[in-house]
C-alpha cells in the first residue's frame, strides 16, 4: 500500500481542527449557528477526508488498486500499458484512460536532489579517473521516495502482466460515500443562506 504520510497527517489535522471548531459551534452556539455549522461540517469532513485521508494505491499479485478522492479503480495488471511519472503519477489502461494517482505526490524538489547527488559523484569519479586514483566507485543513483514507488510498481506489472490471475477488464467505481453527505451539506448550506 502506498499513501502519502503528509497527506494524511494535514488530513487528519484539519479534521480535528474542524471537529474542535464545529462541536463547539454545535454545543453553545445559538440561533442559526449550530445548522450552519451542520451544514458546513458536512460538506467539509467528507472532502477534507476524500483528498486526504481517503487517497491511497494497492497493489497485488493480481491487480492495481486506486483509491482516489472520489473514485475507485482496479486495474489487473495485463490492462495496464503505462506507469509513468510527470508533474503527477498516472497509470495508463489499454483502453487510453488516464488515472491519476493521487497517493503518490510528485516532488521535484526530491527528484532535483537526487539528480544533484548523481551529479556530483559523477563529478567525483571523473575527478578521481583523470588523477591516476582508481579507488572512488560511483554508488548507486539514489531516487526519490515517490518516483522508487512507481519503479516497484512498474517491476510488479512487468513480472505479472501475463499471469492468468492478472487478466480481466479495468473497473471504476464512484464514491457516493463521499459525495452523498458533502451535497446533502451543501444543499442544508443553500437552504439556510437562502432562508438568510
Amino acid at each position: 500500500m502506498y499513501r502519502s504520510p503528509a497527506g494524511l497527517a494535514g488530513g487528519v489535522l484539519l479534521l480535528a481542527l474542524g471537529g474542535w471548531l464545529g462541536g463547539d459551534a454545535l454545543v453553545s452556539g445559538d440561533g442559526r449557528t449550530p445548522w450552519l455549522a451542520l451544514a458546513l461540517l458536512l460538506v467539509a469532513v467528507p472532502l477534507v477526508a476524500a483528498f486526504s485521508v481517503r487517497p491511497a494505491v494497492f497493489a497485488n499479485d493480481e491487480r492495481l488498486r486506486v483509491r482516489n478522492p472520489f473514485r475507485v479503480i482496479e486495474l489487473p495488471w495485463a490492462s495496464i500499458v503505462s506507469l509513468r511519472s510527470g508533474y503527477t503519477n498516472e497509470v495508463i489502461d489499454s483502453s487510453g484512460a488516464k488515472y491519476q494517482l493521487w497517493a503518490i505526490p510528485v516532488s521535484l524538489r526530491a527528484r532535483k536532489k537526487a539528480a544533484r547527488i548523481q551529479a556530483r559523484d559523477a563529478h567525483r569519479v571523473a575527478k578521481g579517473d583523470s588523477s591516476g586514483r582508481t579507488s572512488l566507485v560511483a554508488r548507486p543513483v539514489p531516487a526519490s521516495e515517490t518516483d522508487q514507488f512507481m519503479a516497484d510498481l512498474r517491476e510488479l506489472c512487468e513480472m505479472r502482466a501475463r499471469a492468468a490471475g492478472s487478466q480481466g477488464e479495468p473497473s471504476v467505481r464512484w464514491a457516493w460515500e463521499i459525495m452523498g453527505p458533502a451535497a446533502a451539506g451543501a444543499v442544508l448550506l443553500a437552504v439556510l443562506v437562502a432562508l438568510g
